[in-house]
């Protein structure tokens, strides 16, 4: 058997072609039997931090390079968690006022424009995600200056932003752009208190926000493809959504001791805990696979009542043992895949991506000037 490859890419593809034919190692599970009741497509990719950060300076710029690297790979998706000041002009001395949350910059939204041009250069899909909304973030950092879950003030900006991104983008088809309404809804006593006490936002409020920006959005472009994230910080399926014109978008976090082990932003005292071992004992509770199944049951009735699932987020934490990390996140880029679930790792370079991530027990590849991690790598192009 020969093949002629043109490029790279048709070699990734014509390769995986030839490991079913020899009957090399595969993913455990094959979707076959789920794919149709899955509304979204199989996207595979990354998020990428460019704009994260709520100040412009201090996003983590993507090289040109790590389009077409993606794309070489076999992913085909990116996600964009943008923080809503970056891209605002407003005296940053001091905290933000209402009066300022609708104060665009014409230059950095020229900026997001590239971005989004550069991935579909590469025909990879972009999914466009307010991770800091007006008047909520999961992370602190930012002092917001009402609720987004409570003030209507909030939630007129929040419509707001999304009618600007909807008129925007409105000649971009749905194919290649949707929309991820907020990151991670959660609710705090206190929502610039990133230890506060809180829990899912009541399910009444999320419905109430997430169609005021449904709507806003639809009356743009009916076709525009809008997703929500999971309730209670991304990890709970939301079956009181299920009749809007919504689809979802899961956490591959769970349990978290595995994922975000020694994270200051979810740790108080990060220094005193105990190194995780998958499977195996957590506070006097084994956890294994069987876990990570029951986990996703919720998301996959979701599919089962038409609602299309996707995981916009997952990964781990560089402070967790990497033998560890690739055991638990085989298991769950294996259920997922077993439903036709794609993913989005968080993130390409940084702490938690498959470049540049600062572990210490990698023995890293230099990838053109960059630290890859390999075998992390290989897993993902196993399920893309």
């Amino acid at each position: 058997m020969s093949f002629q490859f043109n490029s790279r890419r048709d070699f990734l593809k014509k390769s995986s072609l030839l490991t079913v034919g020899l009957g090399l190692s595969m993913p455990q599970s094959s979707p076959a039997s789920t794919m149709a009741q899955n509304k979204l497509p199989r996207w595979r990719g990354f998020n990428l931090l460019d704009f994260f950060n709520p100040d412009p300076d201090k996003g983590r710029k993507s090289k040109d390079n790590y389009f077409k690297w993606m794309a070489d790979w076999g992913f085909d998706f990116v996600r964009i968690p943008i923080s809503y000041p970056s891209y605002l002009d407003f005296d940053r001395s001091k905290p933000i006022t209402p009066e300022e949350v609708l104060q665009f910059d014409e230059r950095r939204l020229e900026e997001i424009d590239t971005l989004i041009d550069k991935c579909h250069q590469q025909k990879l899909h972009v999914s466009l995600n307010l991770h800091r909304a007006p008047g909520f973030c999961i992370n602190a950092g930012f002092q917001e200056p009402y609720n987004l879950w409570e003030d209507a003030e909030a939630l007129d900006a929040f419509c707001a932003h999304w009618e600007m991104w909807a008129k925007r983008y409105k000649n971009i088809s749905s194919k290649k752009l949707s929309f991820d309404l907020v990151n991670e809804p959660f609710k705090r006593q206190n929502p610039n208190d990133q230890h506060s006490p809180g829990g899912p936002v009541p399910v009444e409020e999320y419905r109430k926000v997430a169609k005021a920006a449904l709507d806003t959005i639809k009356s743009v472009k009916k076709s525009r493809l809008v997703i929500a994230d999971g309730n209670g910080g991304g990890g709970m399926a939301v079956p009181e959504l299920a009749d809007l014109d919504l689809h979802q978008s899961c956490r591959g976090y769970f349990p978290m001791h595995i994922s975000h082990h020694k994270a200051s932003w979810v740790y108080k005292d990060p220094d005193s805990l105990k190194e995780p071992v998958w499977p195996g004992m957590h506070n006097e509770k084994y956890y294994s696979r069987e876990d990570l199944e029951k986990h996703y049951a919720p998301w996959i009735s979701l599919m089962q009542k038409g609602v299309g699932v996707h995981c916009g987020e997952l990964g781990c934490y560089n402070k967790t043992p990497h033998p560890v990390f690739l055991s638990w996140f085989e298991d769950i880029l294996d259920i997922q895949h077993a439903h036709g679930i794609g993913f989005g790792l968080w993130e390409f370079s940084g702490t938690f991506g498959v470049l540049n991530s600062g572990r210490e027990d990698v023995d890293y590849e230099d990838w053109y000037g960059e630290k890859l991690d390999r075998k992390l790598l290989d897993l993902l192009m196993k399920y893309a």
